[in-house]
This record gives structure tokens, C-alpha cells and sequence, in this order.
């Protein structure tokens, strides 16, 4: 086999671009094991250690990832397409909310892992961006959007105590078909909404929950959404890896036009 040195030490960019050029082609695909690395130490004639910073720099740059039990696995990196337009969607009746028809709408097993709402003080910069006090009570909801397994978002939103209990927000488990939709039936009808994307490097935390490593960014969302009278509804900031993201505005009316 090309690249294999029996005898003397491979290096770990040889092993790494080795692996590298397996998951380019596909011969290793998202979930697929990397060999052990006694059994690549034998393949390349290197030490464990060069080993292990080979797998080390190829979790860096986002195409593996540790799965415990398994072992070092290559991760996906589908990007999960997500239109503006699938917001204005979810305000019709239906069992999908915006996550759930996003990822539907590429083949994908999408779905929301919804955590217990919380009724918290609202941290100055939330209340600021509510038009509220700060401490004043609101209803904390956080949510993992998943494909398959995998967690490529991480969710949480923010909503003032009186829309919360209007909409049913407060109360535990997935609100079917979408917290939009929830709203609309409510009466609420969310009418506008500003978002601000900004790149960051990931929080230990934010690494830990979406699996990533140094050298993958994360995408911060945050969106700022409203009634028809000016009324924000919601304050929610979506994470989710740089690579795996794929915010689409399209057909975006411009100024002057017509």
C-alpha cells in the first residue's frame, strides 16, 4: 500500500492526510470507525504517539469525532439547509416546525430534543432585547435540534411570562408544530423578525454539546421576533457548528424596486 513504511517513522501529516483522502473519496463515510491505532502504528511503522496526534489533528479540523465505545468516528458534515422561508411556513397549522421542515425538505432525520421549560429572571441583556425589567419573570426554553444522533444545534429562547402562558410555552414538551405556530394559534401572531448571525470559536461547553474541535466555529443566531404593534415575542439564540449550517435568504425585497 502507498504510504506504508515499515521500519521507520511515518509522519503524522503523511497518516492524517492518508485518512483524509478516505473520507474525501467516501471510502470512509459519517459514522464509519478509523481503524485502531495500534493497527495504523503497524500500517505506517509509526509510534502510538505519532498516532494519536494524526487522529488528533483530524478531529481538529472537524472530519472525526470521539463516539465513547466506539472509538474515533468520522463525522458528518451535511449541511442542513435552512431557508428564512421555512419561518413564515411554520405559522400555518401543522405537525413540523421550522427545524423539522428544513431538514425533511433535504431527506434528512431531523428532529427537536426539548428540555423542561423554566420560568428564570431575565438576564439583563434578554430583558433589554424583551422591552422588559431585568429580573422580571420569563419562561426559558432550550431545545437540541438533532439529525439522527447527532446534535447540530443547540436552542434557547426566551419569552416574556404573559406570551408564555398564553401560547401553552410553560408547559413541558415539544409544542407541535412549532413554537410560531403555537403563537399564531394563541392569537399572537408574530409578524416580523430581525436576525443577527455572528461567527465565534465554541465555548468548552458549546464544543463538549456539539462535538466539535478547535478548529470548527460555531454560527450564533440570534433572532428578535414580533407582533404587529411592535411587541417582541421571543428572543432565541441558535448555535450550531459552522460547518453544518447553511442559512438561506432568498427573494429578499430591495429597496427602490418596482
Amino acid at each position: 500500500m502507498a504510504g506504508r513504511r515499515k521500519g521507520r517513522e511515518g509522519g503524522y501529516e503523511q497518516i492524517a492526510a492518508h485518512f483524509r483522502a478516505l473520507i474525501s473519496s467516501e471510502e470512509l463515510g459519517p459514522g464509519d470507525p478509523l481503524p485502531s491505532m495500534r493497527s495504523v502504528c503497524e500500517q505506517f511503522g509509526a509510534t502510538i504517539t505519532t498516532v494519536n496526534r494524526a487522529y488528533r489533528l483530524l478531529q481538529e479540523e472537524g472530519l472525526t469525532t470521539s463516539t465513547p465505545g466506539v472509538g474515533t468516528v468520522v463525522r458528518s458534515q451535511t449541511r442542513v439547509r435552512i431557508p428564512f422561508s421555512v419561518y413564515e411556513a411554520a405559522l400555518s397549522p401543522g405537525d413540523k416546525g421550522p427545524w423539522e421542515r428544513a431538514t425533511a425538505a433535504q431527506g434528512l432525520d431531523g428532529r427537536m430534543a426539548v428540555q423542561l421549560p423554566e420560568q428564570i429572571a431575565a438576564p439583563a441583556d434578554i430583558a433589554e432585547l424583551l422591552g422588559v425589567e431585568p429580573g422580571s419573570p420569563v419562561v426559558l426554553r432550550r431545545r437540541r435540534a438533532m439529525v439522527g444522533d447527532e446534535v447540530v444545534q443547540v436552542q434557547e429562547a426566551w419569552y416574556p411570562l404573559n406570551v408564555a402562558q398564553a401560547a401553552g410555552l410553560d408547559a413541558p414538551g415539544k409544542i407541535v408544530g412549532g413554537v410560531l405556530a403555537a403563537m399564531a394559534a394563541a392569537g399572537l401572531l408574530p409578524e416580523e423578525a430581525d436576525h443577527r448571525v455572528t461567527a465565534w470559536v465554541p465555548t468548552t461547553a458549546q464544543a463538549a454539546e456539539l462535538a466539535l474541535a478547535s478548529r470548527v466555529s460555531v454560527l450564533v443566531v440570534e433572532r428578535v421576533t414580533r407582533d404587529s404593534q411592535g411587541r417582541v415575542l421571543e428572543v432565541a439564540r441558535i448555535t450550531g457548528a459552522a460547518d453544518r449550517m447553511e442559512l438561506v435568504y432568498e427573494r429578499l425585497p430591495l429597496a427602490g424596486r418596482g
